[in-house]
This record gives C-alpha cells, structure tokens and sequence, in this order.
C-alpha cells in the first residue's frame, strides 16, 4: 500500500529548549514533514518522548522522593498533554494520529505481540499515525526499554520498516565533541567498525531522555544488523526527515554494509 514505512524517533532534547520546555513550533515542524512524507505514500510511525517533561510542566517539583515512581506520576500526567498537543498539529495538517503504548514484554513472541502487529496495521491501513512510548506508569524495571530508542528499533523491526531515523539534539556521530573545531560528523558507519571509541558518556537531568550518544549507536548498529538502514541526525535542522528519506547525506547513516 505504501512505499515505504518510516519510523521516527524524536527526543526529549528535540523538542525542548535549554529550559526544559517543551516547544510547539518543533512539533509542527515534525509533524509537517509526516504529513508530506504521507502525500508521497510514504508512512510513518512516531515513536515519541516528552511524556515525563510534559507532566513536570504540569505538575512541578514532586514531593516522591522514590525515582521511579516520581517518573511513573510525570509520565501517566504528560501523556495526555503530549497526544493532545500531537492531536491538535495532525489535525491541523487534516491527518489522524493514535496512541500506541507499549512495554517491553509485550514483544515477547505471543499473543501480545501479534495483537501489537495488528494494531499497527490497522492503523497505517486507515492512514493513521501511530504514536508510540513506552507505557511508563505499568512499567517495572523488568518490562522497562532502556530508552526510546530501543522502542524504536522493535518497533521497525515489528513493522518490517524501510528506515529508522534516530533524532536527537546534533548533527550525528562526530570524530570528537561537538563542539570542538576540528571535529566532523561521521556521515557513514557499518555495523563491524569500531566508531563506539568516539563516544563520550554524558550525565542526563531527570528531565532529559535516557539514551545517550552510546545507546544511539548501539541501537543504530543492532536495527542495520536486521537490514534496517538506521540514520542518527539532527531534529531541529529544516526538513532533515524529509532529507533523509530523498537519499541526501544528513547526519549519520549506520547499515549493514557501508557501501559509501
């Protein structure tokens, strides 16, 4: 029916400024790009953070003092606040979107697996956008994804994607830090390099997502191992998603086999 399916992963640190809030213009701008990717039959699932963020906007400082069962009280507040925000964007652009959450074992082979394919199906089948992330307020450590990202990648895998597309806060894997002049974006991996060195591990706030630069890659590396071209590119650049998908070189391209 379609071209191709995409999924797209957008964080935390997309969609927020250095304040922690979240920025609607952002939104649109993703959103905008979905609804062309949808003009051209191509379909996209959304796997999306910004639950946690979202309810600590409406709530503010909690006084649970247990991590855990703080981030369940943000996460079951912000969802709503984030499928409405997500509602009223598609809408605008005369599209429909779905909340599908999930947690780990639900993609377990089984019942609830199958019964997740079929959600999803029926969904893009009707040309609505599935949201995806992660059920937070059922979660134990146990069912629990190390990050959205991993979400991500089961979750192309689920639907046999043409590409993942990782979008975080810079350009890609880079040779050092970012910020840094003599540095570059690393614009092709395969999946038996070693670039894992150029990493560095950075401490997150409670408000930003969980998966760092090294989750990235080794999310990226483990979906491209399954023939999923994953890129790894910067959400805040004009029409990077629609970039991506046009064949040009943005940010970091992971597969299987590098073939530049």
């Amino acid at each position: 029916m379609y071209k191709q399916r995409v999924v797209i992963k957008v964080g935390t640190n997309v969609m927020t400024n250095k304040d922690n809030r979240i920025v609607r213009p952002i939104l649109k701008k993703l959103v905008k790009q979905i609804a062309e990717l949808y003009e051209n039959d191509i379909m996209a699932v959304l796997v999306s953070s910004g639950s946690v963020i979202a309810g600590m906007e409406v709530m503010g400082e909690s006084h649970i003092k247990d991590k855990a069962q703080r981030r369940q009280v943000y996460s079951a507040i912000g969802q709503p606040r984030m499928m409405r925000l997500y509602y009223n964007i598609f809408r605008d652009y005369g599209m429909k979107c779905a909340q599908v959450l999930a947690t780990k074992r639900d993609f377990n082979p089984g019942v609830h697996r199958e019964n997740m394919i079929n959600c999803y199906e029926g969904l893009m089948s009707e040309g609505v956008i599935p949201i995806a992330n992660e059920d937070d307020a059922v979660s134990v450590t146990k069912s629990m994804f190390s990050d959205n990202d991993e979400l991500a990648s089961l979750v192309a895998e689920l639907i046999q994607a043409d590409k993942l597309i990782i979008l975080t806060d810079i350009d890609g894997l880079y040779t050092g830090h970012p910020d840094d002049e003599d540095t570059e974006v690393i614009t092709n991996v395969s999946i038996e390099e070693n670039v894992e060195k150029y990493v560095k591990t950075v401490k997150k706030g409670e408000a930003e997502g969980r998966g760092g630069m090294g989750s990235k890659l080794n999310i990226a590396k483990q979906t491209a191992a399954k023939n999923i071209p994953t890129f790894i590119a910067n959400g805040k650049k004009e029409n990077v998603i629609l970039d991506i998908v046009a064949g040009k070189n943005v940010g970091t391209k992971v597969e299987a086999e590098n073939l530049s």
